[in-house]
């Protein structure tokens, strides 16, 4: 006789339920890091850099002023103005933060017909760091000294950061299709940040523009005679491994918290900074750009770029700065004189640029 059938189906029944059990029990016994989803490139740097702060990565090999030490770990900070790179968690940068975690490589506008053949026939490299907004700056420049860049043997760029304002990106879209002259770093443009957009001029030259002779990194409110900068490099050996520009020496870091220009012991211990040359303009072999930008990732950020770069990150390659009285680097009386036979003046406004393009030319007015 067989099984009767309401018996059959009370056993399917149980069957099912025992296998569902089994299946909820394997299902919460499984570990949950084999659960993990495929992490973006952008959030898997974020997750190395979070892990970075949170100690699991250390600072090895790491400069800290003069020495090697490892500076303390950095912590973020909820209330710092020290914004860095536009992917990077807020970061308190007087805690000593290395360069090579705050500073993303490429560029957004590359801009390489600048620079053509790698810079074979350029002697004179202008790198003009810029704002985004700064365009009637610019537009003064290539319409005044700028206008070099005709010759084959010149070529001039601006650089720039990284901002969320549309209306500004979408004139600057406008700027760089018109006049293909601009270099965009992968960064937010902000004071806190000129380190990097020169580290991002290193990184440019040592990619499209290493055979060229000389770069003037210079900034966007100066005055360039480029005539007495030409006769300058005509004396100097690109192979030397010298920054020449207006030398500043013995300058000991501001301790005073409240001061925009506060620099912590954590981030540079020794009580005078090594000798530099200043941030409006200095001039410095192509061929220097890659260990300038190599060197620099990994020593521990200072904002003051032209102590970092020129002064601790070139002080600790044995690379010589040198006085160049004619890089004025200041605001001075705008005479024809002054404007004629010094390679730069500073603090110098977008209108006054055609002012001393012309006084540069009127050597009647120069009473030598």
């Amino acid at each position: 006789m067989g099984v009767p059938w309401p018996f059959q189906v009370r056993c399917l029944h149980l069957a099912f339920a025992f296998t569902v059990v089994i299946l909820v029990f394997f299902f919460f016994s499984l570990n949950p890091s084999t659960l993990k989803p495929t992490i973006p490139p952008t959030r898997s740097f974020l997750t190395a850099e979070t892990r970075m702060l949170q100690g699991n990565i250390s600072f090895s090999g790491v400069h800290n002023g003069t020495s090697s030490e490892v500076p303390p770990l950095p912590q973020i900070s909820a209330h710092s103005n020290h914004t860095t790179n536009s992917h990077s968690p807020t970061l308190d940068l007087t805690q000593g933060v290395p360069a090579q975690f705050i500073y993303e490589a490429g560029h957004i506008d590359v801009s390489a017909d600048v620079c053509p053949d790698l810079g074979k026939n350029v002697k004179l490299l202008i790198a003009i760091t810029s704002a985004p907004s700064h365009d009637s700056a610019r537009e003064a420049i290539r319409k005044t000294w700028g206008s070099f860049a005709r010759r084959k043997d010149v070529a001039i760029a601006f650089m720039l950061g990284s901002i969320s304002n549309e209306t500004i990106n979408k004139k600057l879209e406008e700027e760089q299709n018109l006049y293909g002259d601009i270099i965009r770093g992968k960064f937010i443009d902000t004071y806190d940040n000129l380190t990097l957009k020169t580290i991002s001029i290193l990184e440019w030259v040592d990619n499209y523009c290493p055979k060229a002779g000389f770069v003037l990194k210079t900034d966007d409110d100066m005055f360039i005679n480029e005539s007495r900068l030409l006769a300058f490099i005509a004396k100097h050996n690109p192979e030397q491994k010298t920054i020449y520009g207006r030398l500043a020496k013995k300058w000991k870091p501001i301790r005073n918290k409240k001061s925009k220009y506060y620099i912590s012991p954590q981030q540079y211990k020794p009580p005078v900074f090594p000798d530099f040359t200043t941030g409006p303009a200095y001039l410095l072999p192509a061929n220097l750009a890659k260990p300038l930008y190599l060197s620099a990732l990994n020593h521990t950020y200072l904002k003051l770029e032209d102590v970092f770069l020129t002064g601790i990150v070139a002080n600790g390659l044995k690379i010589k700065r040198v006085h160049a009285p004619e890089f004025l680097n200041k605001r001075v009386p705008l005479t024809p004189c002054n404007v004629q036979k010094d390679i730069s003046i500073h603090m110098i406004k977008s209108a006054e640029q055609f002012d001393l393009w012309k006084k540069l030319h009127d050597i009647a007015k120069c009473k030598k």
